[in-house]
């Protein structure tokens, strides 16, 4: 299969017409010239220039700084032969692109240096097309200097996203590893002694059936106890797999606002107690919306987040400072507002919004909610 050829940059800043226009440029000068051996010396460094520009384009290395360093003089000596300066936007821009700190800072400064000192021996030999151009001249100046600045930040940029994106998924990886082997020893913990117990007292029981039939009873009710509390520990570890602790979602919102540039406020005691896991699992999944909701719609600053605890129920405010939307608001339309008020109904917790200097969203979860105890039954 065969690679595709970049004659230019694929991110180089500029589009594909300006760097042909740069290309195509220098033959208008070589052809002001009043000898053929002048304009064939031209045509040959133009050659020259695009075909060092092209193999440092894909070289690694020492050949990148030695391609560079014969650009930069036939950049000079077109510009002290034929007047045309503007070789020094290639150059600019490729020079950006060097990862390695110290090479990028001494061809910076030598084609900075040696950009300046072409310059002025155009002056100097007072060439009238030359100095005609001053202003193209000076504007290709300001590119020398701030063009590699700008493409080497944005490369390391790039690079630093590409590593923590990596980072973050060897992380994920890592978590994933330790969830499994953290549900491996739980279910080992839960099922295995329980499982071992129910066996041996299982064989003792049809042992005692015949020699001993009221302990053979007592034996099968224990059996039975002991089934029952290994069925309710496999649901509770299985509920707390799929649930989500109010402790985890507030370090969550809290980094997305911090990534969002949002302010961020935390009042009250957000220990929960009293209350299911389902209920808390609700109640993160509903700080989770409104945070999101914040930084997507409200434009704002700053977002607290209140949490105030009654014997009787749970209150949690989240707020933003930023502009609303009233009659989406009002009516709980959009923004999953009308899911937050279902998922909060479902345990019998409810929705409040309130429009006064910002928006703010009360949520309210009773406490110690009766849940149909099925646990006795197998």
């Amino acid at each position: 299969m065969l690679k595709k050829y970049h004659i230019f940059p694929k991110s180089s800043g500029l589009n594909l017409y300006m760097w042909l226009g740069f290309g195509i440029m220098p033959f208008y000068f070589i052809i002001r010239s009043s000898s053929n051996l002048q304009i064939v010396s031209g045509i040959l460094l133009i050659i020259a220039f695009f075909f060092c520009y092209r193999l440092t384009l894909s070289s690694k290395g020492w050949p990148v700084y030695v391609g560079i360093s014969l650009q930069i003089a036939i950049s000079i000596a077109m510009t002290i032969l034929f007047s045309y300066s503007y070789f020094s936007f290639f150059l600019a821009f490729f020079i950006g692109n060097i990862q390695n700190r110290a090479g990028f800072i001494t061809l910076y400064t030598i084609h900075l240096v040696t950009t300046v000192i072409t310059i002025n021996i155009g002056f100097v030999l007072e060439n009238k097309f030359f100095v005609t151009q001053l202003p193209f001249i000076l504007i290709s100046l300001i590119g020398v200097i701030l063009l590699p600045l700008g493409s080497y930040n944005r490369n390391k940029h790039g690079v630093l996203q590409e590593q923590l994106k990596d980072a973050n998924i060897r992380i994920a990886e890592m978590v994933k590893i330790e969830e499994r082997q953290r549900i491996a020893r739980d279910l080992h913990d839960t099922l295995g002694q329980k499982l071992s117990l129910i066996g041996l007292k299982s064989d003792l029981a049809s042992k005692l059936i015949i020699k001993d039939p009221e302990q053979a009873r007592a034996e099968i009710k224990d059996v039975q106890q002991t089934a029952r509390t290994a069925l309710k520990e496999i649901r509770q570890l299985v509920s707390q797999m799929r649930g989500t602790r109010i402790e985890e979602e507030i370090f969550r919102v809290e980094q997305i606002l911090k990534a969002a540039e949002i302010e961020f406020s935390l009042q009250g005691n957000h220990t929960i107690s009293d209350i299911s896991l389902l209920s808390e699992n609700v109640l993160s999944m509903c700080l989770k919306e409104s945070v999101t909701n914040v930084v997507k719609h409200s434009g704002a600053s700053l977002c607290s987040l209140t949490f105030d605890q009654t014997q009787a129920e749970l209150l949690m405010k989240v707020h933003d400072n930023g502009s609303n939307r009233s009659e989406e608001l009002k009516n709980l339309k959009g923004n999953g507002l009308q899911g937050m008020k279902e998922r909060l109904e479902f345990v019998n917790g409810s929705l409040k919004v309130v429009l006064a200097e910002g928006t703010t969203l009360i949520m309210r979860i009773p406490k110690n909610i009766k849940q149909p105890d099925k646990d006795d039954h197998l």
